[in-house]
C-alpha cells in the first residue's frame, strides 16, 4: 500500500471523527470568547445525540429523504434550550460555571438513558436506518489524488463543518457583534460603560454553543454511532474543549485542531490496516486520542492566552 493509498483512506475517516468536533469546538469558542467556560460541551453533545436519533426514528416516515438534516435542526434547537440551564445558572445567578458545567454533564446523560429506557425498554435505542451517507462530490472526486482524499467518501456535514469555520471566524474578527462578543470576554465592566448588555451578550453566545453542541453530537450520533447509548458519547464534549485551547480560543484553530484530534480517533479503528501500526496493540490506538490530547494541552497550554475575563461572574457596577 503506497502513502497516497494509505492518506486516501485514512483521511475521509479522519474527518468522520474530526467534524462533530468541530462543531462542538466552534460551540465552545462562542462561549469562552464571552467569558462563559462551558464545562458542558459533553453534556451537550449527549443531548444533541439523544434528540437527533430519537426524532430520527420517530418522523422518518414523515421527512423521508430530509430526516437526517431535520433531526439536526431540531437537535440544535433543543440542545440551545438545554444550555439555558447553565446559562441561568452561571450568569443570572452568577454559580461557579465549572460546576454548572459538569451537572449539565450528568442531567444530560440521566434524562437521556431514562427516556431511552422508558420508550425503548431498554439500554439503548433502535438503530437508525436513515443516517447520513457517504458521498462523491460530482466531478471534483475525479480529479487525480487530490479527489480521492478530498472530494470522496465524505459526509456533507464534513463540509458543512469547515464552511461553518470559516463562517464563525468572519463573526467573531469581522462584524460588530464578533466584536461585542469578544470585549464581553475580555473586559466586561468596559463593554458595560460602552452600552453593551454583557448578560444579554454571554446568554446569546452559550445558547450559540448548546446549538452547535447539540448539532456536534447529533452529527455523531447519525454518522459514527447510528444510535443513542450511555456509551455514544465519551469523551468527545472533553476533547473538543481540548480543541478550543489547544486551538487559542480562535475558530481555525480550534478547526485545525479538532482536525488533530480526529485523525487521532481515525488510528483507533482504522490503524491496525495501516503497515507502520500493524504490530501496535489495539489497546494503544484506543487510547491514542486521549493521550494525544493530554500532551497537545500539556505542550501548548502554557503558550495560549484565554479570554481575560474568562471563568469571572460579572456583576453589575462593581468594580
Amino acid at each position: 500500500m503506497g502513502i497516497l493509498d494509505i492518506l486516501a483512506s485514512i483521511i475521509p475517516a479522519a474527518m468522520v471523527y474530526a467534524a462533530p468536533l468541530i462543531f462542538t469546538a466552534l460551540g465552545g469558542v462562542f462561549s469562552e470568547r464571552s467569558g462563559v467556560i462551558n464545562i458542558g460541551l459533553e453534556g451537550l453533545m449527549v443531548m444533541g445525540a439523544f434528540v437527533g436519533i430519537v426524532f430520527n426514528l420517530t418522523f422518518v416516515d414523515t421527512f423521508g429523504s430530509a430526516t437526517p438534516w431535520v433531526s439536526i435542526a431540531v437537535a440544535m434547537i433543543v440542545s440551545a434550550l438545554f444550555a439555558l440551564v447553565h446559562a441561568v445558572a452561571s450568569i443570572t445567578f452568577r454559580a461557579d460555571q465549572v460546576v454548572s458545567g459538569v451537572a449539565i454533564n450528568f442531567l444530560a446523560l440521566g434524562i437521556g438513558l431514562f427516556l431511552t429506557k422508558q420508550w425503548y425498554d431498554k439500554g439503548q435505542t433502535d438503530i437508525v436506518s436513515r443516517p447520513f451517507y457517504t458521498s462523491d462530490v460530482w466531478l471534483l472526486s475525479d480529479i487525480p489524488v487530490i479527489g480521492r482524499m478530498f472530494f470522496s467518501g465524505w459526509h456533507p456535514t464534513t463540509y458543512l463543518a469547515i464552511i461553518l469555520a470559516v463562517l464563525t471566524y468572519f463573526v467573531i474578527y469581522k462584524t460588530p457583534f464578533g466584536l461585542r462578543l469578544r470585549s464581553v470576554g475580555e473586559h466586561p465592566m468596559a463593554a458595560d460603560t460602552n452600552g453593551i448588555n454583557v448578560y444579554k451578550m454571554r446568554y446569546i453566545a452559550v445558547m450559540l454553543s448548546g446549538a452547535l453542541g447539540g448539532l456536534g453530537g447529533s452529527v455523531f450520533a447519525l454518522t459514527v454511532a447510528l444510535n443513542f447509548s450511555h456509551s455514544t458519547i465519551v469523551g468527545q464534549g472533553f476533547i473538543s474543549l481540548a480543541a478550543v485551547i489547544f486551538g487559542k480560543w480562535h475558530p481555525l484553530g480550534a478547526l485545525g485542531a479538532a482536525i488533530f484530534f480526529g485523525f487521532a480517533q481515525s488510528l483507533s479503528i482504522f490503524g491496525s490496516s495501516l503497515p507502520l501500526l500493524s504490530d501496535v496493540p489495539q489497546v494503544f490506538l484506543l487510547i491514542a486520542p486521549y493521550v494525544l490530547t493530554i500532551l497537545a494541552l500539556a505542550g501548548f497550554i502554557g503558550r495560549a492566552e484565554a479570554p481575560k475575563a474568562l471563568g469571572e461572574a460579572y456583576v453589575k457596577g462593581n468594580r
